[in-house]
């Protein structure tokens, strides 16, 4: 194996100590230095981290040592701070999502190109072993040819727990665009890519009321849809079902299964890396639990990077821009479809990412 990949991160976040421990734990990278506008936050982040640097974004963007920005910036700010990294020469690697709309990350996308440097996203949780041992069912034949999906994510709203939950309200927000990459990159990493959408939504509230913190009380404005329904035709024909909301108590639905002609399964939450994967077969009464037998066992937020550091030139990495940009694309196209009333074709295409093998000896 050759040198780790050098890690430079501007953002320090919530989300930074999740990507900082997968890093140490990787010999794939190495974290050299991180930026944030706030410095203090950035120090205190980095404060665990041995000889990790505080630098500036331009500074950051400027050190020769950094071979990939990891971007963990709100998602307002990725297509920005993708577009400096690539004008620096560098590899970047956002969190979800690529950018705030199709045409911003179309433009990150052209840049990297023409610039020739790489860029990959989250989410990467569909490479732990809860995906990736459904693909390997689906791959191998044990429910026969997939026909059907559902994918259902319901919550009462962010504002009962989030002690500011205004974005979730706003443009970029709401229960698709903050939780549907998850299970849209699932359904494209377990089914193949998405060929035409279909969608309907609503909004039952104008205004939430924040329920816990120093604002509890205090009344947001909700702009966006919160509850989004619609259907995927992946371009296989599988059809897959689709529920976003923040319009319920609680649900029992599973939050992704998928059927086929000689059987069902169900797949685990695709906001984790792992979780059972369960097989009821056509004929027989019971759900058997699957053995993890793939996937990254023990994964956490950064595996994608490490995949984006060792996937060979030439190839795209299992959490790359083109996988970004494709979910990026159905989730918007869903909400047009919504406000339209027709159907809408996916201009984008991407390859089934490879799956990823079980670890010898596994």
């Amino acid at each position: 194996m050759g040198q780790p990949m050098n890690v430079g991160v501007v953002g320090c976040g919530v989300i930074f100590a999740q990507y900082a421990q997968t890093i140490e734990r990787l010999p794939e990278l190495r974290l050299v230095a991180v930026a944030d506008l706030d410095p203090d936050r950035a120090r205190e982040a980095v404060r665990p981290y041995a000889g990790v640097e505080v630098l500036t974004v331009a500074g950051l963007m400027a050190d020769p040592r950094i071979d990939v920005v990891l971007n963990l910036t709100i998602p307002a700010a990725h297509a920005e701070i993708a577009l400096q990294a690539i004008a620096a020469g560098k590899d970047v690697y956002c969190e979800k999502p690529l950018a705030p709309t199709t045409d911003a990350a179309a433009g990150v996308l052209r840049a990297a190109a023409a610039a020739g440097v790489r860029v990959g996203c989250a989410p990467d949780t569909v490479l732990g072993t809860g995906t990736q041992t459904a693909r390997k069912a689906i791959d191998d034949g044990l429910i026969g040819r997939p026909v059907a999906a559902t994918a259902t994510m319901m919550t009462p709203g962010h504002e009962r727990w989030h002690p500011n939950p205004d974005f979730y309200y706003a443009p970029g927000g709401g229960p698709l665009m903050d939780m549907g990459p998850y299970y849209v990159t699932s359904l494209v990493t377990l089914l193949g890519p998405v060929r035409t959408v279909i969608g309907a939504a609503s909004r039952t509230r104008a205004k939430r009321t924040i329920a816990s913190g120093p604002r509890l009380g205090e009344e947001i404005p909700v702009t966006v849809d919160t509850y989004v329904t619609g259907v995927l035709v992946h371009e296989s024909g599988v059809l897959s079902t689709l529920v976003m909301g923040f319009e319920g108590a609680a649900t029992r639905a599973p939050n992704i299964e998928v059927h086929g002609e000689r059987g069902s399964l169900v797949v685990p939450d695709p906001n984790y890396f792992d979780g059972p994967v369960r097989l009821a077969k056509v004929g027989e009464d019971e759900w058997e639990t699957l053995p993890a037998s793939a996937g990254h066992p023990g994964a956490g937020r950064g595996v994608g990077l490490a995949d984006f550091a060792t996937t060979p030139a030439g190839r795209e990495p299992r959490a790359g821009g083109a996988l970004a940009y494709h979910v990026l694309e159905i989730m918007e196209s869903l909400l047009s479809s919504a406000h339209s009333g027709t159907a809408l074709t996916i201009t984008s295409m991407c390859e089934r990412p490879e799956p990823v093998t079980a670890p010898a000896g596994a």
